[in-house]
C-alpha cells in the first residue's frame, strides 16, 4: 500500500497500531486465512481461498539495469529485447506476476531471457544488478529507491507501457472496525471497484 494512504490512515486513527509486513504471496495468504493479518495488498487479481477483494491502482512496468548495460541508451526498452538477458527477481511480489508476464509476452522459450529467482528484497535485486548480475523488471514506484549506477526505462509493447495492478484482499468475515475504516479510506482513494466489508 502507499505509504501515503497509510500515513492518512494513521492521523484518522492515531490509536490503531499499523504494523506492515513484506512476505511472499504463499505466506501473505496463509497469515490471512489465519487471521495474523487483516488485509494484503497484492498485485493482481487472483482471489485466495474465502476472502474478498478489490482492486487499487496499477503502477507501470520498468526495467532496471546498469548505467553501462547496451540497453541504457534507449528511452523505451520493448519485451522482445529482454532476450538473453538474465533477469533477476524477487520471490516477493510483483516477482511471480513479472515472471507470468514475462512468459506471456515472449511465447516462445527460447526467445524469454534466462530467469534467476532470489528470496530477497527488491533492494537487494538492485545491489546484485549493480554489481553485474544481470537486470530486472520492477514497477514505477521503485525508482524513488535510487542506487548509484542504475537506470530505469519503461518497458513497453505494440500497444504501450505494460502495467501491473493492485489489489486489497481480505477475509470476508474479519469484523475488525479498524479494518473496515481502512476499507472505506481505499475506497475513496481508490474508487476503481467497490469496497464491500
Amino acid at each position: 500500500m502507499c505509504a501515503r494512504q497509510l500515513l492518512d490512515f494513521k492521523k484518522l486513527f492515531p490509536q490503531v497500531e499499523l504494523v506492515t509486513v513484506e512476505r511472499s504471496r504463499t505466506r501473505l495468504t496463509t497469515a490471512l486465512h489465519n487471521g495474523v493479518i487483516d488485509v494484503s495488498i497484492i498485485t493482481g487479481d487472483q482471489q485466495p481461498f474465502d476472502s474478498k477483494i478489490t482492486p487499487l491502482w496499477s503502477e507501470r512496468i520498468l526495467i532496471v539495469l546498469p548505467s553501462d548495460h547496451p540497453l541504457a541508451a534507449r528511452e523505451v526498452i520493448y519485451w522482445t529485447d529482454l532476450q538473453h538477458q538474465i533477469v533477476l527477481l524477487s520471490h516477493y511480489d510483483p516477482g511471480r506476476e513479472l515472471e507470468d508476464l514475462l512468459n506471456a509476452k515472449l511465447i516462445s522459450p527460447e526467445h524469454r531471457p534466462r530467469i534467476e529467482r532470489h528470496d530477497v528484497s527488491r533492494g537487494v535485486i538492485k545491489s546484485l544488478i549493480a554489481v553485474g548480475f544481470g537486470i530486472s523488471l520492477v514497477l514505477e514506484s521503485d525508482i524513488g529507491a535510487n542506487f548509484s549506477g542504475l537506470v530505469y526505462r519503461e518497458l513497453r509493447d505494440g500497444t504501450g507501457p505494460s502495467r501491473i495492478g493492485f489489489s486489497a484482499v481480505w477475509r470476508g468475515d474479519n469484523e475488525n472496525p479498524a479494518l473496515q475504516n481502512l476499507l472505506k479510506l481505499l475506497a475513496e482513494r481508490y474508487p476503481f471497484g467497490p469496497v464491500a466489508p
